[in-house]
């Protein structure tokens, strides 16, 4: 067999080069070290603040200004570690004592002291959201007016620590922003492949209830033929038990396809399949002898079509004769038949076969029409 058929051929989404690199995970980049750098990177700024009390305190006073910037970094660091755990009483606490270190640090080191209210901007930035804007705009007018406000400070607005104040908030915020984001996406991604796998449960189940059902009652209609044909006509009995097992095969292969995404049906097999399923029923078939008048796009959807009526014909009708109508647009299934019940036709085959008919009908954008016949018989119609 040529290796080239389409049965040999790999859907494309289903395989992965083994040279491919495995996609990376969209919110790695904000988790982890990057997370551990950005909060660990903050500490710069208690530093900054170690400088301006080395320039405005000195002795004593220097020695509490710089116990009083340590003792900010170590709550700042109990804070987010409280808040990674999601401690949000003790972070808020721990958040309320660095604010007071901040103000205790103002005598010590002036303007630079703004460099802790840095600090406490960026932690609402990240994780007091709520309350992000309303801080940056406080802290940011504080760091100008305040050091210009104390006289004795001698100095004017605290335009550097201002702006670093405002843009280090605003750095955080978009890191924290794309983080939530990239999270979003995770989940979302999740659910896809969620959706995408059930799909794909939806799709095996709705192809082998066809294929099975077509498969395993021209087995029955078959094997049943052998067995009246058996006392008279040995022969005839013996080549239908040879095409039970060829049924039997390929029924096999066909749930393989299935499983593996391979399936195909066509229009002009299914005609050929069955007339022979009908004929081994004993009846008489009215089917046409070619297809090309159904665009090749079509023919496998109008493939599902005459498999699943005839298979219902066959199991369910109990009727003499059965007649198939193609046109470029639609396809009709009707029969004779007085149905299981004796009511009419094809009745018990509007079950799970004609509703996973119905899905991928719908998803082509057509129509099903299903329905008894005056005064007896069943017409399955399926239009585009």
């Amino acid at each position: 067999m040529n290796g080239d058929g389409p049965q040999h051929q790999a859907p494309q989404n289903h395989v992965q080069s083994a040279t491919e690199p495995p996609p990376r995970d969209p919110a790695r980049w904000a988790q982890g070290w990057r997370r551990v750098m950005l909060a660990n990177g903050m500490l710069v700024y208690p530093g900054l603040a170690a400088a301006g009390v080395s320039q405005y305190a000195h002795g004593a006073g220097a020695v509490a200004g710089y116990v009083i910037v340590s003792v900010f970094g170590a709550v700042y660091l109990a804070a987010a570690a409280a808040m990674a755990a999601c401690r949000q009483r003790q972070s808020t606490a721990l958040l309320g004592v660095m604010a007071a270190l901040f103000v205790a640090a103002l005598p010590f080191a002036h303007e630079d002291a703004f460099f802790l209210a840095t600090v406490i901007v960026a932690f609402f930035a990240v994780f007091r959201r709520r309350y992000a804007s309303h801080a940056m705009v406080a802290g940011t007018l504080a760091a100008l007016l305040v050091p210009w406000a104390v006289r004795p400070w001698n100095s004017g607005p605290a335009v550097f620590q201002a702006l670093a104040l405002f843009f280090t908030a605003l750095v955080a915020g978009a890191f924290s922003e794309i983080a939530a984001t990239n999270r979003a996406l995770v989940a979302a991604r999740a659910e896809v492949a969620r959706l995408a796998s059930e799909a794909e449960r939806n799709r095996i189940a709705r192809d082998l209830h066809d294929l099975l059902g077509h498969s395993l009652t021209a087995i029955t209609v078959k094997s049943r033929l052998a067995q009246r044909l058996t006392p008279k006509a040995p022969d005839e009995a013996l080549a239908e038990m040879a095409a039970v097992e060829g049924l039997s095969r390929q029924a096999l292969a066909d749930v393989r396809a299935a499983v593996s995404g391979y399936r195909e049906v066509t229009l002009a097999a299914e005609l050929a399949r069955g007339r022979e399923l009908l004929r081994a029923a004993g009846v008489v078939a009215d089917l046409p002898t070619t297809t090309e008048m159904v665009a090749a796009a079509d023919r496998e959807l109008f493939g599902w079509v005459v498999r699943e009526g005839l298979t219902n014909v066959v199991r369910h009708a109990r009727a003499t004769r059965c007649t198939v109508a193609v046109t470029a647009s639609s396809v009709e299934i009707g029969d004779d038949g007085v149905g299981d019940d004796g009511v009419g036709g094809a009745a018990a085959g509007n079950g799970k076969g004609l509703t996973g008919l119905r899905e991928r009908v719908a998803a082509a954008g057509g129509t099903v029409e299903a329905g008894p016949l005056d005064p007896h018989g069943w017409r399955l119609r399926v239009a585009l």
